[in-house]
Order: C-alpha cells, then sequence, then structure tokens
C-alpha cells in the first residue's frame, strides 16, 4: 500500500453546464475510471461550499474572478459553486465513485476557501488527508481532476512540500486558465518536484 490515486473536484458545477464549468471537464471522466484499478486507494475530493460562502462574488456585491484581499491573502471571487447539498456540487454521474476508498470534503468554512486537498487557503489548517495517507502508509500521488491550474495545482504543490512523490497527468485534467494561471501553475509544480505526465 503505497500509491494512491487523488481524483479532484469531478463535479457538476466544474464540467459543461455548471456554474463555473471548465471548458471539457466531462471528457475526463473515462480516463480516470479506467486508471482507478491500478492504485492502492483511490480518494476524491469535492468541493463543498455553505451558501454565501466569501469566496463568492455574490457575497460581496463584486464581478466573478475579480480579486479580493482576505485575512489569509489574495482571494478570486467565484461565481457560485458547489453548495452543499445542491445537484451542482455532486460528482459527475459518470465517475464511479465506489472505487473512492476515502472522500475529502474542502470548503465548507465560510470564512476561507480550499482549493488544496491538504490545506485551506492559510495554507495551515489541515484537511486531515495526510494524516490519512501516514497511516494507510501512502507515500506516492497521482493527481487527476479539475482544475489543473487550482485545486488540483496546490493539492499538488502542498503534497510535493509534505515529502510525498506526485505525478498529474495533465491529460486527465482540465484547466480554467484565467490570466496564464495554466502556465504559471505548470512551472509552480515542476519547481517543486512534481512530475508532469502529459
Amino acid at each position: 500500500m503505497s500509491h494512491a490515486l487523488l481524483v479532484i473536484d469531478v463535479q457538476n458545477d466544474f464540467c459543461p453546464g455548471g456554474s463555473l464549468a471548465v471548458t471539457g471537464g466531462d471528457e475526463i471522466v473515462t480516463g480516470i475510471n479506467a486508471l482507478m484499478p491500478d492504485f492502492d486507494a483511490v480518494i476524491l475530493t469535492q468541493d463543498w461550499h455553505p451558501a454565501g460562502h466569501s469566496s463568492f462574488a455574490s457575497t460581496h456585491s463584486a464581478d466573478p474572478m475579480s480579486m479580493i484581499d482576505m485575512p489569509y491573502g489574495p482571494q478570486v471571487l467565484w461565481p457560485d459553486h458547489c453548495i452543499i447539498g445542491t445537484q451542482g456540487a455532486a460528482f459527475h454521474k459518470g465517475l464511479n465513485t465506489d472505487a473512492a476508498d476515502m472522500i475529502i470534503r474542502k470548503g465548507y468554512n465560510p470564512a476561507i476557501d480550499s482549493y488544496s486537498a491538504f490545506f485551506e487557503n492559510d495554507h495551515t489548517t489541515p484537511t486531515g488527508l495526510f494524516g490519512y495517507l501516514q497511516t494507510r502508509g501512502i507515500d506516492t500521488l497521482t493527481m487527476v481532476g479539475l482544475a489543473t491550474d487550482f485545486c488540483v495545482n496546490y493539492s499538488a504543490v502542498d503534497a510535493a512540500n509534505l515529502d510525498l512523490t506526485v505525478t498529474v497527468h495533465t491529460d486527465l485534467c482540465r484547466a480554467i486558465d484565467f490570466d496564464g494561471s495554466l502556465e504559471a501553475a505548470v512551472e509552480g509544480m515542476k519547481a517543486v518536484g512534481v512530475k508532469i505526465h502529459e
């Protein structure tokens, strides 16, 4: 037991027709399902926001994709998305959720956003994933999912900084690519030793 597949935020709101749709977000589902049997463990993450979350543009009467300074640093203000209990927060219907050993929900604290599967955006408050991996003896992760330049990127960088071996399959990810964010994310991941599998 050493190698896990981490499937990040393959949810309806990030797929075509969703409130924060990533282009081609649904195209990766079949490939992700096909990978699952190759791993010792499969872990899914799920963005899980209360209504009125502090990262929503509507909460601040601001334009989506504008920026605000929060106590923990700069924050993109997103369209309302992945609200707890809604169809938008549900996993894509094609995703094989039965294969999951664990589901990590993140972003449920109304005061702070949480891109990474490991920490909230203050880079300090843990989600509990790292402790789970340690107790399972897992030290190697392959990451897929949505979106490459935000939640996948933050998760991969945090994992590498926790001395885990990390590979991101960019062919099974899709990006928002907002203002050059994809190129910056890929370079940032490489800089901390994340392997990029295209």
